[in-house]
């Protein structure tokens, strides 16, 4: 499969590049950010995905993420993906959301038309994606770990979860902890998927802690100014699923924090420096 080189420059003695594939699984191109820390030019490093929230692209993050420098410091590549499908002919929310459609695919594969025919992001990031990248970059994909924002974080939770293998660690901002209890996530996930409640529990982080999922462990921050917090982000139910489960949960309330990018940025490093250690 050929990948277009959109833009690569120097950043902190490793390179930031913007890449563009054609995806088998979505039909549709597809773009994708990966930095490489200057350890990447004598082998392989690690590798920890990105996924992003609601509205974004690859670009959120690499734009405002804030998370070279700690790669550069610790050896870590870091790869975002975009969150949906692009283009004219890609089906979008009938009446315009922001919260359905374009750039909000949920990391699943759509069963319901007319969304089946493009919107396949659990394929995407969870097999086509990472094929492409183990063939083309010096990343070792014995060493993954994957974290991401409010959406992206309930795709890093379930991913993982349904992964438990392929990831040395797992931490998230924001997830959407329960998306089919939540009017975010029944939105998505019903218009995905489909009126069975039965087949959400597959893309629920809840859901599938309580059906016997397992981690070894998860790291998760979420500001207590966010004004998403009680009614789409609900981490009290995480905490439950994780407590019934034994599942080790480090869930870091940080007092004045929102949604933003600021607070992603504020506590970037941290989550780094956490799956270093777990990489190493």
């Amino acid at each position: 499969m050929t990948i277009e080189t959109i833009s690569e420059a120097r950043a902190h003695g490793g390179t930031q590049g913007v890449y563009r594939h054609n995806s088998a699984a979505t039909g549709t191109p597809m773009t994708f950010s990966l930095y490489l820390p200057p350890q990447a030019e004598h082998g392989p490093v690690p590798l920890v995905w990105y996924l992003s929230g609601l509205t974004c692209t690859h670009a959120n993050v690499t734009d405002k993420g804030e998370y070279r420098a700690a790669c550069a410091e610790l050896g870590l590549a870091f790869i975002a993906p975009d969150t949906s499908p692009r283009g004219d002919d890609v089906p979008d929310d009938p009446d315009g959301a922001w919260d359905f459609g374009l750039g909000a695919g949920f990391y699943v594969d759509a069963t319901q038309a007319p969304f089946d025919r493009n919107y396949r992001m659990w394929s995407y990031v969870t097999e086509e994606l990472p094929a492409l990248i183990a063939k083309r970059f010096p990343v070792d994909m014995a060493r993954q770990a994957i974290t991401g924002h409010s959406m992206g974080g309930h795709g890093a939770l379930t991913v993982a979860l349904r992964h438990p293998d392929r990831f040395k660690s797992v931490s998230a901002f924001a997830p959407i902890v329960a998306p089919g209890q939540v009017p975010w996530g029944e939105k998505a996930l019903g218009g995905y998927l489909g009126t069975d409640r039965a087949a959400w529990r597959r893309h629920d982080a809840a859901a599938l802690i309580e059906d016997g999922a397992r981690l070894p462990e998860l790291l998760v921050d979420q500001g207590d100014a966010d004004n998403f917090l009680k009614e789409q982000l609900r981490p009290e139910l995480l905490r439950a699923a994780c407590d019934a489960a034994g599942i080790p949960l480090t869930l870091r309330m940080q007092p004045g924090y929102d949604h933003s990018y600021y607070f992603i940025a504020t506590f970037m490093a941290d989550h780094l420096r956490w799956h270093a250690e777990r990489l190493r």
